[in-house]
């Protein structure tokens, strides 16, 4: 009977002492994955990094329509998601030689990782024409489709070494505004990449200063 009672005594005490695990033993790693109050300065750094990654966004699909993004902060929302992921929503619009355009977006943003991602944007108004300057006649006797096209052809040639031949469309030239002292010379044309090969279509494009007629940069695309 002693011995029982002395075996169960044992029992009692070792019983509960495997089954405790102290908060202390708990790695400060696993304490904070298991997740921690978002500060101002995360709702700083996600607002930052995900209009950041939207605007980026814009730019590579807009192109020269965005060329000025900016968003409204009175309409941002942050939102706390799963883990230490902050959701983020807003407004915002674009303004580029199409004129304006509104947009909302959205975003997540990863504290840990510093990362974004779904970003998503959605035009939400028809493009607000912005006023186009003009050209004076002045300005059009300066720029010289000459030029133009040289510095087109040496592109080309910079791009195939092996050039065969090159032709410009005179009827596809477009002379237009693009902003205040500037405009482009535009038009389409065929290239013979090297001797033998067939000719592809290409379009260009000038860009040059008024009322000067500086030829300031030049694009082809093929």
């Amino acid at each position: 009977m002693k011995l029982r009672l002395l075996l169960a005594g044992i029992a009692l005490l070792s019983g509960p002492a495997l089954a405790q695990t102290s908060s202390a033993d708990i790695p400060p790693a696993a304490s904070a994955a298991a997740g921690r109050p978002s500060t101002a300065k995360d709702h700083g750094a996600a607002a930052e990094r995900c209009e950041a990654a939207v605007a980026e966004t814009i730019r590579t699909m807009r192109g020269q329509d965005a060329e000025d993004v900016q968003f409204t902060a009175a309409k941002r929302v942050l939102t706390p998601m799963s883990g230490d992921d902050t959701g983020v929503k807003g407004e915002g619009r674009y303004q580029g030689t199409a004129g304006a355009m509104p947009f909302t977006y959205s975003c997540a943003y990863n504290a840990t990782s510093g990362a974004t991602s779904g970003v998503v944007f959605r035009e939400t108004g028809k493009r607000t024409a912005a006023a186009a300057p003009k050209l004076r006649e002045a300005d059009i006797h300066h720029i010289s489709t000459e030029a133009c096209e040289t510095a087109t052809a040496a592109a080309l040639k910079q791009k195939y070494p092996r050039v065969g031949r090159i032709a410009f469309g005179s009827d596809s030239r477009r002379l237009r505004p693009t902003a205040e002292h500037r405009a482009s010379l535009e038009g389409q044309g065929g290239v013979q990449r090297a001797p033998g090969m067939s000719s592809i279509p290409f379009s260009y494009r000038c860009e040059f200063e008024t009322p000067s007629g500086k030829l300031v940069a030049v694009q082809t695309t093929e």
